[in-house]
């Protein structure tokens, strides 16, 4: 009984309350065509409801003598009726299908503009598949809710009242009867109306879970095959599936269920209609013609209370998908433009950290009291062990994140009075991990200027040592690098990333170092590219080969989310502090065999 009492109260902690003032502005625009197709279905419905009379008619006129002409003629009209109602269906259909594809092309389009403008903290709080999902399934639920299901429920309304109204003015002891054996199948069919509700969503959520085990496991397929977990993610991809299959394996059984009771209900239905109706014959107050009409009008009163039952299921469902995209799109940004926010005017690139903490959502400090000035073209490096903060000063200067407390400022001007966009288009970021578009090599590198010449893109591509391996190639720049640059090699892939950069032309260049993971050859010509990239620019680099740091003007030291050091290399060193265990640590000398040191 407690399992039966849990499945009739499905879980009401999901809020699918959904602002339908807000549903209907998106209707709005298409006004025109949702007025043609709530003309066609109100006049398919007349014809809907005018059809059950002609029949009585029809079934009349045989009762009458010498009634072949009778007979003809209303069958003609049948006929007529049959085809109004078909072209009005058309028209309804072809309006509803052309509002219903731009609602979801407008909804698509917004939502992706909404999640491009949520700041990085959001997108590391979320897996990829679930907003694929909001993207594609639950914008297509709405589409259903505000085009084919609203028409539904009106025109099922419409049917169920017509009908009610014609079986009234015949015989009301009948209607009568009618009205009292609905509830009966309205009461069945919501509450199993809710049982489905629920187990449908339970679906979604599932399969949303499974698709995220897929589309993890595909981006990072190099991964899982040099491990050989094949087995391992089959695995998981299947419990994901499995949790999936029982609830629809539930659902299934629930369905079982409930269309052959609401099926029995309808034709017990018509059977009570037809002994009741009987009695109404034999009493001399209802005729032959008017009890077929009578059973055709039951019919589609039956198929209404149906139809709605079956469209209060499907608008509880996609209630909760609704609700997730809107959800979204009102999603508030973490870092966003003041009202009073100017365009960042050109800059020399002087960048200031004035007392600048700063924690994550976790309420984990990360910053704690940063003063750091960078001069205009000066290269800085930051160094220091994992977790000390440099990827956070690294990030707060684009405005990926604010700062908890004090400021930063480029040139004077206070980064949170400034539009975002205006700052990062004269910012320039090198990855340490390149991750390049599916596209070709030249759309990749056009990516850091969208209106550059062909020119301008081969010569990006010289700069940064990328040009001769292009060319190389055998659609040269026309080659499709594959998802996130799978056909290029990671020396190749930053490249290309650099060049990307040159052609953007920055003021500003963030560089968290691109070489730390690549041969020497690569490293080599990488170095050189930089090298070049770096001239006249305000540089931040994060450093992670110690090596790499003598082309710093200056080494700040980060540790514990504290500045502890700060100087060249050749201070930091007669230091002897932080700096100096950390290089120490990473080229320790160890004895070859031979007796001769080499670095580890």
């Amino acid at each position: 009984m407690h399992r039966l009492a849990s499945l009739i109260r499905p879980n009401s902690g999901e809020d699918t309350r959904v602002d339908w003032r807000r549903l209907a502005r998106h209707i709005r625009p298409y006004a025109g065509y949702i007025l043609i197709a709530l003309v066609a279905m109100v006049l398919a419905t007349v014809m809907g409801l005018i059809y059950p009379l002609v029949t009585g008619d029809l079934i009349d006129s045989l009762l009458e003598p010498n009634s072949l002409d009778l007979l003809n003629q209303t069958t003609l009209l049948l006929l007529l009726v049959f085809l109004l109602r078909t072209v009005l269906g058309l028209i309804q259909s072809y309006a509803l299908g052309y509002v219903g594809e731009h609602i979801t092309f407008n909804l698509r389009l917004q939502l992706y503009e909404r999640l491009q403008q949520l700041s990085l903290s959001f997108f590391e709080q979320r897996r990829v598949g679930e907003l694929v999902s909001r993207l594609s399934s639950d914008v297509t639920m709405l589409r259903s809710i505000l085009t084919s299901n609203l028409s539904s429920l009106l025109e099922q309304l419409l049917t169920l009242g017509g009908a009610l109204l014609v079986m009234l003015s015949l015989n009301w002891r009948l209607s009568l009867f009618i009205l009292v054996l609905a509830p009966v199948v309205a009461v069945t069919g919501r509450v199993f109306g809710m049982w489905l509700r629920r187990y449908s969503r339970i679906i979604q959520d599932e399969l949303a879970s499974s698709t995220i085990v897929a589309e993890e496991v595909f981006q990072n397929i190099r991964v899982v095959k040099s491990f050989t977990r094949e087995p391992y993610e089959s695995q998981r991809y299947r419990g994901a599936n499995t949790k999936a299959l029982r609830a629809a394996i539930r659902l299934l059984q629930i369905r079982s269920v409930f269309s052959p009771l609401i099926s029995f209900l309808g034709l017990a239905s018509i059977g009570a209609f037809l002994w009741f109706g009987g009695q109404e014959v034999i009493a001399g107050r209802l005729g032959i013609g008017d009890l077929v009409t009578f059973m055709i009008y039951g019919q589609l009163i039956v198929g209404s209370i149906g139809g709605l039952v079956g469209l209060y299921a499907s608008l509880q469902q996609g209630l909760g998908g609704t609700k997730r995209v809107f959800d979204l799109i009102d999603e508030t940004p973490q870092v966003q433009d003041a009202s009073t926010a100017i365009p960042l005017p050109p800059v020399e690139g002087h960048i200031t950290f004035e007392n600048v903490s700063f924690h994550y959502a976790t309420g984990d400090e990360v910053l704690h009291g940063i003063n750091l000035e960078i001069t205009p073209g000066e290269v800085l490096a930051l160094v220091g062990p994992s977790g000390a903060g440099k990827s956070t000063i690294f990030n707060l200067i684009p405005r990926f994140y604010d700062p908890t407390s004090g400021r930063v400022c480029i040139d004077g001007i206070d980064l949170r009075t400034v539009q975002q966009e205006s700052l990062r288009a004269q910012i320039g970021i090198v990855p340490q991990e390149t991750l390049l578009f599916g596209g070709t090599i030249e759309e990749n590198i056009r990516y850091g200027r969208l209106d550059a010449a062909p020119e301008e893109v081969i010569d990006a591509a010289r700069a940064a040592n990328a040009h001769q391996f292009i060319t190389a190639l055998p659609d040269g720049y026309d080659t499709i690098v594959g998802e996130r640059g799978v056909k290029l090699s990671g020396g190749q892939r930053q490249r290309i990333a650099i060049a990307r950069t040159i052609l953007k032309d920055p003021r500003i260049l963030l560089l968290d170092e691109a070489t730390s993971s690549l041969d020497s050859e690569s490293e080599q010509a990488i170095q050189e590219a930089l090298t070049r990239l770096l001239v006249g620019r305000t540089t931040i680099m994060i450093a992670h080969r110690l090596s790499t740091v003598r082309i710093a003007h200056r080494i700040a030291v980060l540790d514990a989310g504290r500045i502890v050091e700060a100087g060249t290399h050749d201070e930091l060193m007669e230091h002897n502090g932080l700096y100096a265990k950390l290089y120490a640590l990473q080229f320790r000398e160890t004895l070859a065999p031979n007796g001769a040191t080499v670095a580890s």
